[in-house]
């Protein structure tokens, strides 16, 4: 983006891929970015508003006033909310404006969600974030989707983000991250459960001997240990992905039951995670 203006950008959630985004956009030139969270203004919320600090963004008093000014209105909340807050969001949105749905929705939510956007003259492109974004930060992988994925990948990829268009029509790319998280989050909860059962027996060795023998690439004390701790930190998101993969299911006539309990399954493994201090 040499010899052009950074383009204004705001976020609507400030937790992790909020922060992690702020900093690498802020790193490689942008400037004014600014944030609102339904924390913010709280004692919860304390945090977030440190946070927002440290890394130069400024808060804002509403997603309306935060989100004002920017360019590319950036939504990162949670799977459960991605719908209601592209609805609220359509009554401050004008012409000229790029919403990113980085949610980690079903492609039914997208496309009701991009309906609701498009409403208000600006527009909506949908993005799936295909992996978690604390390592590779701004460079991580995302997925995008709608009439104008291209044009905003030109300019947030010239910001170092990393956006690979891969459909006009709203939906694909949601359906591609959700069908590779059965995958992934269904692993999860099968290692997590696995281990735990193993455990309970003291049959932990012999077991994972014998996946070794079959899978011999995969070092199973470690891919357990490593499971168990995704899903203790990040369970509860990925539950909530998960559901929204069971929408998914349904959505195309399909059984959605087994995705369902890998959302039961991650979440019981983030409440069984002790608690801080403990």
């Amino acid at each position: 983006m040499a010899g052009s203006t950074p383009p204004t950008i705001s976020f609507i959630g400030f937790g992790e891929v909020g922060q992690t985004f702020s900093r690498g956009l802020m790193a490689n030139g942008a400037t004014g970015i600014r944030a609102y969270d339904l924390l913010f203004g709280s004692a919860a919320g304390r945090r977030l508003e440190d946070a927002a600090q440290q890394i130069g963004v400024d808060c804002g008093t509403s997603p309306a006033e935060a989100c004002a000014q920017a360019e590319f209105v950036f939504s990162a909340v949670t799977a459960d909310r991605a719908e209601a807050v592209a609805s609220e969001a359509a009554a401050w949105l004008k012409p000229g404006q790029i919403f990113v749905d980085v949610n980690s929705a079903a492609p039914s939510t997208k496309q009701r969600a991009a309906k609701a956007v498009q409403a208000s003259g600006a527009d909506y492109v949908e993005a799936a974030v295909m992996a978690p974004v604390l390592n590779p930060g701004l460079k991580v992988a995302i997925l995008a989707g709608g009439p104008r994925a291209q044009a905003a990948a030109a300019i947030l990829n010239g910001l170092g983000m990393n956006l690979t268009p891969v459909s006009e029509a709203f939906g694909g790319a949601s359906a591609m991250k959700l069908c590779r998280s059965i995958v992934i989050k269904g692993l999860e909860a099968l290692m997590v459960d696995c281990a735990a059962a193993c455990e309970a027996w003291d049959v932990k060795d012999p077991v994972f001997a014998s996946l070794h023998a079959t899978f011999p690439s995969i070092d199973f004390h470690a891919l357990a240990a490593d499971m168990r701790e995704r899903v203790a930190t990040h369970g509860i998101r990925r539950a909530a992905e998960m559901r929204e993969a069971a929408e998914m299911l349904a959505a195309a006539g399909l059984e959605p039951g087994l995705a369902s309990a890998v959302a039961d399954a991650q979440q019981r493994g983030a409440h069984a995670r002790p608690a801080e201090g403990a």
